[in-house]
């Protein structure tokens, strides 16, 4: 039986995510698996490899958004999961953000980010 949990999520860009990740240092893998319980393993997208014996993983669907895939129950034996995954979320909005700022056309807006 698979312990793995599928969330949807509102991320859509790939390289913001992995960046954001790094961000946080957490090591990012492409095309590789997640790590759940009793060995088992899914293949995701993008992979965040976690200290200890689980992961968090992100798979795109057609629509371009990411499921986020993971043994939740694992990844709380050694993380906070809630935190975990809001600081992730929070570090990609904040990425994102910036990266539309620098879009053509705002090139002399002023931009005030309030992160809070």
């Amino acid at each position: 039986m698979s312990h793995f949990s599928t969330l949807r999520t509102k991320i859509t860009d790939a390289e913001i995510l992995k960046s954001s990740l790094r961000d946080l240092g957490i090591t990012v893998k492409t095309d590789a698996d997640v790590r759940g319980y009793n060995g088992q393993r899914l293949r995701s997208d993008i992979v965040a490899t976690l200290e200890g014996d689980y992961d968090l993983g992100w798979s795109r669907n057609a629509d371009g958004s990411f499921d986020l895939i993971a043994d939740l129950w694992g990844v709380a034996k050694k993380h906070n999961q809630t935190e975990l995954i809001n600081s992730i979320n929070q570090k990609y909005a904040v990425n994102k953000t910036l990266n539309e700022v620098k879009r053509p056309g705002l090139n002399n807006a002023n931009v005030k980010l309030v992160v809070q």
